[in-house]
C-alpha cells in the first residue's frame, strides 16, 4: 500500500522512521532512502544498526533548493535518480517496505526523473509498503494513496528564533 506523511508540521520523517523500525522488528526488509538530505542526522547512527534496514542518501549536503546552483541541481538529480533505482531494484532480497523520505520535495522541484518516480511508486504499491514524506505531495500520489497523514504545525520553537537542536530536529 502507499502511505503519505505530509504537511508543514514537524514529524514526517519521524513517523516514517517509526514505521521502518516497526517493519524491521517484524522481519520485513526495509529500504530507507532520503532525498534532499545529506547532512549528518542523529537517527542514522541507530538505523544503520538495525538488521534488515538499508539506508541510502546522497553523499553530500546540497542545502535548500533556493540556494542550489545549476551544477548542484544537476548533481543532486543524478544522485536522486540513482536512489530511485536502488529503492526499487528487485532481486532475491527485494524489500517489502520502501521509505522515500523527502520524496515530495525532490519530485516537486524536478530533482529526479519524475516519470520514472511516478511509475515506480504507483506500480509497486501493491507489492510493497511504499512510504513517501514531504510537505506537499503531488496529486497523482494523493489519489493513489491508501494512507494519508497530514502533520500540521500549530507551534514550533523556530518561530521564537530557536534553531534546530541535535537529537530533536536532526
Amino acid at each position: 500500500m502507499l502511505h503519505i506523511y505530509c504537511g508543514f508540521g514537524k514529524g514526517k520523517t519521524t513517523a516514517a522512521i517509526g514505521l521502518a523500525v516497526r517493519g524491521a522488528g517484524a522481519g520485513i526488509k526495509v529500504r530507507f532512502v532520503q532525498f534532499m538530505k545529506g547532512a549528518d542526522t542523529s537517527e542514522l547512527s541507530v538505523l544503520e544498526n538495525i538488521p534488515g534496514l538499508e539506508i541510502r542518501r546522497c553523499d553530500r549536503d546540497y542545502g535548500f533548493f533556493k540556494n542550489m546552483s545549476e551544477t548542484d541541481k544537476y548533481e543532486i538529480t543524478r544522485c536522486h535518480n540513482a536512489l530511485l533505482e536502488f529503492a526499487f531494484s528487485m532481486d532475491n532480497t527485494a524489500p517489502k517496505m520502501i521509505i522515500l523520505d523527502e520524496f515530495c520535495s525532490a519530485y516537486a522541484y524536478g530533482l529526479m526523473d519524475t516519470a520514472l518516480a511516478r511509475q515506480l511508486v504507483l506500480e509497486n504499491k501493491d507489492s510493497a509498503e511504499i512510504i513517501i514524506t514531504g510537505r506537499t505531495p503531488a496529486y497523482e500520489f494523493i489519489g493513489a494513496a491508501d494512507y494519508i497523514s497530514e502533520i500540521r504545525c500549530i507551534r514550533h520553537p523556530y518561530e521564537r528564533g530557536i534553531t534546530a537542536r541535535k537529537g530533536v530536529e536532526f
